[in-house]
């Protein structure tokens, strides 16, 4: 077996619709992002962390030529050219009660729409519980399609976990994943914790990732949330 290296370099997160795995949990809100046409031309997709919210964003941008900004970087300036084409908003939540970004927001919107153009906006829970101050803009965005990333299914988190390995140059065998998926929390965030725990202590001590290091990490995660 060719030796695995691990070296301490940032991932690289792959981000193409090939790099993208669909399964049941995910498979409405991929067709709605495919569609590319909404009604009344906006969409909201919302998930928990690492659900793949982003990812699917990338992919609708480079299928539309859409433009991608988070909600929390929009200013005053950006209106005109974002609205000149398909935007996503990303992370909405991160403005509720900030009355100055809302505004944007709800300027975006309504300039976006009026000139035919499509807008995806994106946030971990369900619209209603966005906690938006802007009765305008929340109105808005309650009354978009909505769509969900649901919580992983077996495939699904395997794919998850396998991805991120590969964003970060790693490759276990398929044991390993067989034996996160099976014991290690069933969640996104989860599996990004873990991938990244492991790649930690395998570069520390100059090993391949193997089930016995997975089994390591796990415990040693179950151990930190007792104490």
């Amino acid at each position: 077996m060719a030796r695995q290296l691990s070296f301490d370099l940032p991932a690289m997160t792959a981000l193409g619709r090939e790099d993208f795995f669909v399964s049941p949990a995910n498979a409405l809100a991929v067709a709605m992002i495919s569609a590319h046409v909404w009604p009344g031309g906006k969409l909201v997709l919302s998930g928990p962390v690492g659900a793949g919210k982003t990812h699917l964003a990338h992919v609708w941008a480079a299928e539309t030529g859409g433009r991608i900004v988070a909600a929390a970087e929009l200013t005053e300036e950006m209106i005109p050219d974002l609205a000149a084409g398909p935007v996503a908003v990303e992370d909405v939540p991160a403005i509720a009660g900030d009355g100055g970004r809302e505004a944007l927001l709800f300027h975006l919107h309504n300039m976006t729409l009026a000139q035919g153009h499509a807008l995806l906006m994106t946030g971990q829970s369900a619209p209603g519980f966005w906690n938006l101050t802007l009765p305008d803009l929340t109105s808005r965005i309650e009354g978009a399609q909505h769509v969900a990333l649901e919580p992983p299914d077996d495939a699904l988190l395997g794919a998850v976990l396998a991805k991120l390995f590969i964003d970060r140059q790693l490759y276990p065998g398929p044991e390993v994943i067989a034996y996160l998926v099976k014991h290690m929390d069933r969640s996104f965030e989860a599996a990004a914790r873990t991938v990244a725990a492991l790649d930690r202590l395998a570069l520390a001590e100059r090993r391949e990732i193997t089930r016995a290091l997975a089994v390591r990490v796990l415990n040693e995660g179950a151990a930190g949330e007792r104490n």
